[in-house]
């Protein structure tokens, strides 16, 4: 018997396809020494890592990680998805010969592992039970620590995941090299880092990274992108970057299910994880399910669709989390969590943290605080005394079961019906508060068309939004004409479809350019006029791009807000609308084989805009 089968027997994995797989992948790296990992190890591997230098204790029960200073955020460029077939090339996917891709991914792991412990974590990205959880099972090998002990938090991780597979070989199969970081020419001409889904083959083989989605296998290479081609190639199931919650009336009994994309920095994680403003909160609870990812399915039995959020666990942005954005992750990662920080300020004779945002000023007397970097504060060079604290991209990774109001059947195996989704993106004018939509095609469509304004010159003209589909867009493994027939398909399949809705918290005054709408908790006010609508207690006024509410339909108690922002955040401007429309139409231009029934409904939602605009 090779020591390899004896780890594996003494592990109690038995499943000969993984193992067939492990030895392999053993083999190939090199790496010297093999374990097997169950969430049960967790406490160990917390120790062994402490002892080694790779976290801190952050006060009683979290700790503390820096990554490498030029490892510290997702690479998209160097971000693949490979397949056997060049149809599969979409305008997003980044889409590369799985026959050229595969042997140079092999290369650059081959020996790179030694000397080093190959971790094999067993994991499934699904409830337990749940119709999906073919799709859901996985195993990534890594040869760092940390990224396990994310994993166990982010997924849930054993052995008997794997063990008793209808097929052995149906699972996941991804390989984590962490690879010389000093050393990769990271964004230079001589970049080595590579972050490859073998699409067609469901194999995920990343290199050159111990950070995030470049290293958590089971959360984005999986949970989105393998996902989304295999609920395309099954026609099963939409896989997408979605917050999940849900909303409970106390006074009628009544739950509603939200679910729903926006792009980065438009408020996702803030909104999935939001409670009731203060003089809601006898009426309203509000459950968190996921803030990230949702599998979407339409359920034989009621022919309704249901989501699922795949992950065990809540890997947030740090930056600007505190009691009055967000309480809820505050008291997520409190003292006791087992919450790990990464890249964020840290003291090692306090053991605490920091990141901007979390208080108004940093801590007054900077002796012991450390930047991201792990450089003194004390020590900043003139001209440096400003420079961030903490990274802008730094972390906080914590499980579900941490977040106070987290769903009391968020491990239900079918998930929950869904009632509304919901797109949404940062712009200061042309989308109102929120706009329902009550057609398929053309919630798809608005869908298509998210989009947020462009945050550097780089990315856009003044006025020009950059489009993110879904908010799909580093997370596309289709083309998108098929990705847009798939949710017609699925979404249309729904003997009570969801209602779809735009929402957007971010209008400005075009004179001072305050914010129109406080945002925050008060955002739930826009879900539950959506509720009410989809319920026929409020009609709204029909516009162009969809219905918006009257002033009085609106539950604005506790609120002072000026009658002109009331106005202006339920206002549609055609005119910046028909402007709209034409970098609409460009952006679409760009996906072949986009279904007829979405350009139908750009075309009719141009018309009508026309015709408003005319006075029709």
């Amino acid at each position: 018997m090779s020591a390899v089968d004896a780890v594996l027997d003494r592990a109690g994995l038995t499943n000969s396809r993984v193992r067939e797989y492990v030895r392999h992948w053993f083999e190939l790296t090199g790496a010297e020494r093999l374990e097997v990992v169950n969430a049960a190890d967790d406490g160990r591997l917390i120790e062994e890592a402490l002892a080694a230098g790779e976290l801190s204790p952050a006060g009683e029960g979290r700790y503390y990680s820096r990554s490498h200073p030029k490892d510290t955020a997702r690479s998209e460029e160097r971000t693949v998805v490979a397949t056997s077939d060049p149809t599969d090339a979409g305008v997003y996917n980044n889409w590369r010969p799985a026959s050229e891709m595969k042997p140079l991914l092999e290369s650059r792991m081959r020996g790179a592992s030694a000397g080093k412990t190959m971790y094999v974590v067993p994991y499934l990205m699904a409830p337990p039970g749940s119709p999906l959880a073919g799709f859901a099972t996985g195993v990534e090998l890594t040869d760092a620590r940390t990224v396990v002990l994310h994993m166990i938090r982010m997924g849930r991780v054993g052995v008997e995941h794997v063990n008793d597979l209808a097929d052995p070989g149906s699972f996941v199969r991804g390989v984590h090299v962490t690879g010389d970081l000093e050393k990769l020419g990271q964004g230079t001409p001589a970049d080595e880092r590579y972050f490859v889904t073998v699409a067609d083959e469901r194999t995920i083989l990343h290199y050159g990274s111990s950070y995030g989605g470049n290293a958590l296998l089971g959360k984005i290479a999986h949970g989105l992108r393998q996902a989304a081609y295999d609920g395309w190639v099954s026609g099963e199931f939409l896989a997408e970057q979605f917050l999940l919650l849900g909303i409970t009336d106390k006074e009628t009994g009544r739950t509603y299910h939200v679910c729903g994309g926006m792009p980065s920095a438009s408020g996702k994680t803030n909104l999935a994880m939001t409670l009731p403003p203060d003089v809601l909160g006898d009426r309203y609870r509000v459950d968190f399910y996921g803030d990230d990812i949702a599998w979407l399915r339409v359920d034989p039995q009621d022919g309704r669709v249901y989501a699922i959020n795949p992950e065990f666990g809540v890997f947030g942005v740090a930056k600007d989390t505190n009691e009055d954005t967000n309480p809820t992750a505050v008291a997520a990662i409190a003292p006791g969590t087992g919450t790990i920080f990464t890249n964020v300020a840290y003291n090692a004779d306090t053991q605490d943290v920091w990141w901007e945002g979390k208080t108004p000023q940093p801590p007054a007397d900077v002796t012991g605080w450390r930047d991201w970097t792990g450089a003194l504060v004390s020590d900043r060079p003139e001209g440096a005394e400003s420079s961030p604290w903490a990274h802008p991209n730094s972390r906080f990774t914590t499980t579900l079961a941490n977040v106070p109001n987290i769903a009391p059947d968020y491990e239900k195996p079918q998930g929950v019906p869904i009632d509304a989704i919901i797109f949404g993106g940062r712009t200061r004018d042309r989308e109102p508060l929120v706009r329902a939509i009550t057609d398929l095609a053309e919630g798809v469509y608005d869908g298509l068309t998210l989009g947020a304004e462009a945050t550097f010159a780089a990315e856009g003209t003044e006025g020009v939004l950059r489009y993110d589909p879904m908010s799909m867009r580093p997370f596309m493994a289709v083309p998108e004409g098929r990705y847009a027939a798939l949710w017609l398909k699925i979404i249309g399949s729904a003997t009570k479809q969801p209602l779809f809705a735009h929402v957007n918290w971010f209008q400005r005054d075009p004179e001072d350019g305050h914010f129109l709408w406080p945002g925050y908790r008060d955002n739930l006010r826009a879900l539950l006029w959506l509720m009410q609508l989809r319920d026929g207690e409020v009609t709204g006024t029909s516009t162009p791009v969809g219905i918006v509410p009257t002033p009085d339909e609106l539950d604005l108690r506790g609120m002072e807000l000026p009658p002109g922002d009331l106005e202006r955040l339920l206002t549609i401007d055609t005119a910046r609308w028909q402007q709209e429309m034409t970098h609409r139409e460009e952006h679409l231009n760009l996906f072949e084989g986009l279904p007829e029934e979405i350009w139908t409904a750009h075309h009719r939602v141009t018309k009508a805009l026309r015709s408003a605009d005319a006075g029709g």
